[in-house]
Parts: C-alpha cells; structure tokens; sequence
C-alpha cells in the first residue's frame, strides 16, 4: 500500500516536475489538499507514517474557524422592553419598526422580539386610546347640568370656592354654559360665589323642586357672606347653579350660590364679601341684631292686600314683632364702645315703639286696623334710624333702594333687606 508523501518541502513546487508512476504502474496522488480523506491512511499524533518523527501537521491557509454568532439588534430589545413595560407605547412601535428593517439588512438576531415589543406596543397603545376616549366622553357626559332657575338646562362641568369671582363664556349668567374665567373680584366680574352646599341624594327632584330649594337656600345663606345688605349694590342679585338631570346621575348634588347683576349680562365692579372676617366684633354683633328682622320683614304673605289674606298678614305681622324683640334684646345686650353708646339707645328706642306696633297689627281684627298699626311701625323704625348707628360703627349709611322706589324701613313692607333673590337666575355651570 502505498502512502502519500506529506505535505512541505517534499512536494514539487507549482509548475515544477509531472508526478512519477508508482512501481506498480498507478499514478500518485498529488499534492495534500485540507480536509481530504485518504482511505486507509494511518494518522499518527504529530506526523504522518513514513515521513520525519513528529513532523507538524500544516495548518491551511482559509481552514477551518469557529462559528460566531451575529448579534441582538438593540432596538428589538429596546422596543420588547417598552411594549412590556407600557412606557410610551407609540416609541416601542417605531423602534419595533426600525429593528425589524436592521435585522433584514444587517442579519443580526431579534426579530422575535421587535414582533412582540410592536404586538406589545400596539396593544398599549389600543388601551391607551380607548382611556382618552371614555374620559373625554364622560368629562362630556358629566358636563350635562344645570344652573340655577335658568330654563334651558345648564351644563355643570366645574366648581368654584366660596369667595372666587369669574366671568361666564357667553358673558351671560343665562342658558347653556361648560366652563369659566376665574377673574379677581376687585375688577369688574360676573359672579361672585358666596355658598355652597350639597343636597341629599334620592331620585332626581325634577327642575322646578330644585330650583325652589336652591332659590330658598341661597337666599338665606347670603347674609353669612355679605352681613350688611346696605352695603350690597342696588344692582345685585342672587343667582345659583343647580345639578341638571344628566349631571344628577353621574352623583352631582352641588348647588352654589353666587351674587350677579340684576341684569343677567350686566357685571359687578367689586368685591361684595363682608363677613365676621372683615368686620370687627362691635359690627359684627349690629349686623346680627339686625338679622332676625330683615329676614322677617323679607317674608310677607303671597297676598299683597291684608284684605285678601287677613290671617296671612297678622302671622307676619307676629313674626316680625318677635324678630323685633331679639333685635331688641341683642342691641341691649352688647357692651358697645362709648362712641356708638347713645346712638345704640336712641335706635333701640325706636325698636321698642316698632315691636309694638307690630303686636298691634298681629291681634288686628280687621284690615283697617292692620293697616293703622302697619303705618305707625313704620314711622316708628325706618331706615333712617340705623343711620346714626351706623355712622359711629363704621357701617353704609346709604339705605338700599327699595322695590318700591324709594328708601325702606325697618318695619314697612318695603323692608331693610338688600339685593333681591334670582327667580330666574340661570348662570354658568359648576
């Protein structure tokens, strides 16, 4: 058997001499080529049989080398781990996107995970609209309320504080309105918020029930924030904002109360807040005295004639005796500063003359004699009795303007309240 020679010096360079005929005639085999099998060849470890003792195997130019793999496109993984992650979905589908163009054009690994980081990124994107759209279509569908009185339905969508002032959109405080300019309330402004409170919950109460409440509400609650009704512009008026029926579904059960303009597009050009916070405790305590009157005088009969309603006018007429007697009590019970002292006792003077005319038109047997007293109590106590008290403390001497034209008093019909309430007040939602 014959063996090939080895590779190296022993083999005929390039165009060097042909190859002998073996003695048996066969041809040899030619120079040794990497890889190749020769059958029955015996390999011993550092040569080849027949050839020099440990004679180096030669290693071939371009043999053989390791297999390395390409390696992970990094927007893949930065696209899997936004889309796991829900971090700005819509960056882990453009990263998704571009890896998957890199890793065809460049034959690196990842493609499984830009799929899943686009699939992932998808889908966060997917929630995140459908999160977007359910919130605009329930701010949308929450905004369906009401203010107060007025006849369309007004949108509630928003809340305002106690003492905040703001201009509506329609610069109306009437009709359909979603949103307000929260304005200071030293300049001209709107509406001025001065209560809030929330109704019980239940069925809806239906528009005209809740207005009645609000109207009643606000009307009594606007002395806590204004205490001195002679100060309140003649222009003033109370307006509210009511839930509206959709917005009543939803669990909206705040109403607020706020001074405008008698005329619904005319404006206030000042702060009308003054309560215990802003007063001192001698103003305070006048103001209080005076309260319980005002608020009486402020709630006459439905009927305008005593003779149309005799038994209507002598209740009233007992009411506001009583209120008269705790103004009575209240003036006569506070310790007041020397420069006020004898102006306090000539005014409660003028209380005691009033209540008594007002127990006499209480017990009155006819409208003639309701009448008599009526005129007395009125002569006893105008508002031109408080306006020496007033002086002293402090306070507005100039009486309000009253319904009838002219100045009230403090026992008349016209009496010593201040702005009127907004029977058809509409204004801008909350």
């Amino acid at each position: 058997m014959d063996i090939p020679p080895p590779p190296g010096p022993q083999q005929p360079p390039p165009g060097g001499a042909p190859q002998q005929p073996s003695p048996g005639g066969a041809p040899q085999p030619g120079p040794y080529q990497p890889y190749e099998t020769y059958p029955g060849a015996y390999t011993q470890p550092g040569g080849y049989p027949g050839g020099p003792a440990g004679h180096p195997y030669q290693a071939w130019p371009g043999g053989y080398q390791p297999y390395v793999q390409p390696p992970v496109n990094g927007l893949a993984i930065a696209s899997l781990v936004l889309g796991i992650l829900c971090f700005v979905p819509g960056l882990g589908l453009v990263l998704g996107a571009v890896g998957l163009s890199q890793i065809s054009r460049r034959g690196e690994r990842g493609r499984g995970m830009a799929v899943a980081g686009i699939v992932m990124s998808s889908l966060g994107l997917m929630v995140l609209a459908l999160g977007l759209f359910g919130f605009l279509v329930g701010d949308d569908r929450d905004g369906g309320g009401s203010a107060g009185g007025g006849p369309g339905g007004e949108e509630v969508t928003f809340s305002l504080d106690v003492g905040e002032c703001f201009d509506s959109q329609g610069r109306s405080l009437e009709g359909l309105a979603y949103d307000v300019d929260r304005v200071p309330c030293s300049g001209a402004h709107d509406g001025e918020v001065f209560a809030n409170f929330t109704l019980p919950g239940g069925p809806w109460p239906g528009e005209k029930r809740l207005d009645a409440t609000a109207d009643d509400k606000c009307f009594a609650l606007r002395r806590g924030y204004a205490m001195d009704s002679w100060a309140l512009p003649a222009d003033s008026d109370v307006y509210h904002f009511t839930p509206s029926r959709e917005s009543w579904d939803y669990g909206d059960r705040e109403i607020t109360c706020l001074f405008g303009n008698s005329d619904a597009t005319g404006r206030l050009t000042g702060p009308l807040r003054n309560d215990e916070g802003s007063l001192d405790a001698d103003q305070t305590a006048y103001l209080k005295a005076l309260r319980a009157t005002e608020e009486a005088l402020e709630n006459p009969p439905a009927e305008e004639y005593v003779e149309d309603d005799l038994p209507g006018h002598r209740r009233w007429a007992r009411a506001v005796a009583s209120a008269l007697g705790d103004q009575e009590r209240a003036l006569r019970d506070h310790r007041w500063p020397s420069r006020s002292a004898g102006a306090i006792a000539a005014e409660l003077r003028a209380v005691k003359a009033a209540r008594t005319q007002w127990a006499k038109a209480a017990g009155a047997t006819d409208a003639d004699t309701f009448y008599e007293a009526y005129g007395a109590a009125d002569e006893a106590y105008a508002d031109r009795e408080q306006i020496p008290a007033r002086k002293a403390l402090g306070l507005t001497t100039t009486p309000p303007e009253r319904e009838d034209g002219g100045e009230g008093d403090g026992g008349g019909s016209g009496g010593t309240g201040g702005s009127g309430s907004g029977s058809g007040g509409a204004g801008t939602a909350i």
